[in-house]
């Protein structure tokens, strides 16, 4: 069984975060999505810089160093959405008291599915929100997403459609956890 470690991201991992994410959009949303709407997906979707910034955003390697998997959580008001994403960044910072932490960007390698890694650092992001004096979080989920983020205790709030890209909305779904 392979092992894998975690650590934060660093700015030195951009390029291959963007990869992995790229993959992620293209191979993974398919059964879910139209093949119109995956295309779309990657102007809505995406890597935010803000969360490497913060040190929010985690990473899971394999033992040779290949990103399996990677996810963030946030203390600002965006809820989803990347550095070139037609979704508007929100950059104040939310209130633990009142708020709910922002899980952000999570994405598994197409090779490396089925392996935990989704579950591993969704754990990570939830952990450090809590640590960080969260009790709840919530997340715009892709469809590929909610079969995970319900088995891992989130429940559905509300069905979205993105804002049209070439007269495609792609749907999205945002969820919310008690931690």
């Amino acid at each position: 069984m392979p092992t894998f470690t975690h650590r934060l991201a660093q700015p030195d991992d951009l390029e291959a975060l963007r990869a992995v994410m790229s993959r992620a959009i293209a191979q993974l949303q398919h059964g879910f999505l139209t093949p119109e709407q995956v295309a779309a997906s990657h102007q809505v979707m995406g890597l935010d810089t803000q969360l490497i910034a913060d040190q929010t955003y985690f990473l899971v390697e394999d033992a040779g160093g290949a990103i399996a998997g990677c996810g963030g959580w946030s203390f600002r008001a965006t809820l989803y959405g990347g550095d070139a994403s037609i979704v508007a960044r929100e950059p104040q910072r939310l209130d633990p008291m009142r708020d709910a932490a922002k899980i952000r960007a999570m994405y598994t390698h197409p090779d490396f599915t089925r392996r935990g890694i989704g579950r591993r650092v969704l754990g990570l992001c939830e952990d450090a929100a809590r640590a960080a004096g969260y009790a709840r979080a919530e997340m715009m989920a892709t469809m590929a997403g909610v079969p995970l983020y319900k088995a891992c205790g989130y429940q559905s709030v509300e069905p979205i459609l993105s804002a049209p890209i070439g007269g495609v909305r792609v749907p999205l779904v945002r969820m919310e956890k008690r931690l």
